[in-house]
């Protein structure tokens, strides 16, 4: 894959979805037995460019996506690599029986590829939205999860996910015009995160298109006099738990998601520092379990508080 700086403004303008589909269309060239399996989807992924250049490649199984997990169980069992997309909630909630069945029990492998997760598509209400596929997945033994910052990460996750040898979810959040985390090239590796900026007073944990206002709001907690290390915590399963342990020596520990609290990275984090002998008040930021009306995705994360402003606001609430 081409990484340059002309790539990584145009993945960012398109966003994570379309960055999918030109992505798997370079790891077609490189793996013979890659397949990609959709559910009437190959707009929405960006699979379009994919479909066409590689019909043998690419199986539409229609609006069946329980039916899509066991296909897909069924060609990694003759050793292939196979990719599955649709909108997160029916490619995790709804298939949740197969995935355990089949990918994690059986031990087929396969990469799931959830798109518009969180709250992007909250117009369509909560049918949509995609705020429990994090604690779900996490339930699940031999199913490794991974929630890219923006659109390069996004390649790195495809890249990495199609190599390992169990199952895997990816999580895309944010949409179109997705704002830049890594403006160059950078090591991405499964299960350790990755410190953007560092802090001496507290640690920002953070995944997904919250990194970027995690990233804005340590800027701001800077200017009044609060040192904030932020960790972009891509993989949430396996999590980093030497990450955690370093992090305790920080006043407070915050764990910002686009995902309920419940299940989530606040979870596993609060999981791992259970365990320790001694630790500091994490601060649980993200859907507080609760459904609420639909709206445009901007009006949802100023409804959940998950922007730069109302995240310094909640951190400085709980640093009194």
């Amino acid at each position: 894959m081409n990484i340059n700086e002309k790539n990584i403004k145009m993945w960012s303008t398109i966003g994570a979805r379309a960055t999918l589909g030109i992505a798997a269309l370079e790891l077609a060239k490189q793996i013979d037995n890659l397949i990609v399996l959709t559910c009437d989807v190959s707009t929405s992924a960006g699979l379009d460019r994919f479909r066409k250049t590689y019909p043998e490649k690419y199986l539409d199984l229609g609006i069946a996506e329980q039916n899509m997990i066991g296909v897909a169980a069924g060609l990694a069992s003759e050793n292939f690599n196979v990719i599955t997309t649709t909108f997160a909630p029916f490619q995790t909630m709804r298939c949740c029986e197969q995935i355990k069945v089949n990918l994690g029990y059986m031990k087929q492998k396969v990469c799931m590829v959830g798109i518009a997760s969180g709250l992007s598509l909250g117009t369509l209400g909560y049918t949509h939205c995609c705020i429990e596929d994090v604690g779900i997945l996490r339930s699940i033994p031999e199913i490794t999860i991974i929630s890219p910052a923006d659109s390069l990460e996004t390649v790195k996750a495809l890249e990495a996910a199609v190599k390992l040898k169990n199952s895997s979810y990816i999580r895309l959040t944010g949409a179109s015009n997705n704002p830049i985390v890594y403006a160059k090239d950078y090591e991405f590796k499964i299960g350790k995160s990755i410190t953007l900026k560092e802090g001496k007073d507290i640690t920002i944990f953070c995944s997904g298109a919250m990194v970027h206002h995690s990233l804005e709001a340590a800027k701001i907690l800077e200017s009044k006099n609060v040192s904030s290390r932020v960790i972009n915590m891509h993989t949430i399963k396996p999590i980093d738990k030497l990450a955690i342990e370093e992090a305790c020596n920080t006043n407070l520990i915050v764990s910002v998601e686009e995902h309920n609290i419940a299940g989530g990275l606040g979870g596993a984090i609060a999981e791992h520092k259970s365990t320790l002998k001694k630790s500091p008040k994490q601060l649980f930021l993200g859907i507080k379990d609760a459904y609420s009306k639909g709206g445009s995705y901007k009006f949802l994360r100023e409804k959940h508080r998950l922007t730069s402003e109302k995240i310094v606001e909640d951190i400085f609430l709980n640093l009194k």
